[in-house]
């Protein structure tokens, strides 16, 4: 079996981009640090709603590559309320469907890493993610070029997804 690698990922999953411990307290969490503030655009947050937000990902696979969170730090679905979990979902859908009208990808990867293990970068505050897909967006530059082409200016992305949300 061939395997692909995806190198420029690495500070970001293994938390040295932070140079903090994963097992975060509520205190030490990036996304509840960025929450608190006010200032939505330097942190890439889109939309708040009313437990949730959805910001773009800093370190994306993709153009446009969303995650959708809740305010409180909570590192397992089961530890969120029905109704934040309702939302959460419901915000992911609402995602999907402005990224398919501003980006017009040809489809999505969608998912929940729950805990490190399963790749998540920050296990202790869930986030779901919706990644536009293009075919034809994985070519052999990510492969043996160690480059990843994202193709559009993050804060273009971000006024353009924003005036949609």
């Amino acid at each position: 079996m061939d395997k692909l690698y995806a190198p420029w990922r690495h500070d970001y999953v293994t938390g040295t981009v932070h140079k903090k411990d994963k097992s975060k307290l509520k205190n030490d969490c990036i996304f509840c640090q960025q929450f608190s503030e006010d200032n939505d655009k330097k942190y890439l947050i889109i939309k708040r709603f009313k437990h949730c937000a959805v910001m773009l990902n800093a370190y994306p696979y993709n153009s446009g590559h969303l995650l959708v969170l809740p305010f409180e730090h909570k590192g397992e679905l089961s530890d969120l309320a029905t109704e934040i979990r309702n939302e959460l979902l419901e915000v992911v859908n609402i995602s999907i469907e402005i990224l398919k009208k501003v980006l017009k990808p040809h489809g999505f990867n969608v998912g929940l890493n729950l805990g490190s293990a399963s790749g998540g970068g920050i296990p202790s505050h869930l986030h779901f993610h919706a990644l536009p897909r293009w075919n034809g967006d994985t070519n052999f530059l990510t492969t043996i070029g160690d480059a990843k082409v994202i193709c559009s200016d993050f804060y273009k992305i971000y006024d353009d997804l924003k005036e949609k949300f």
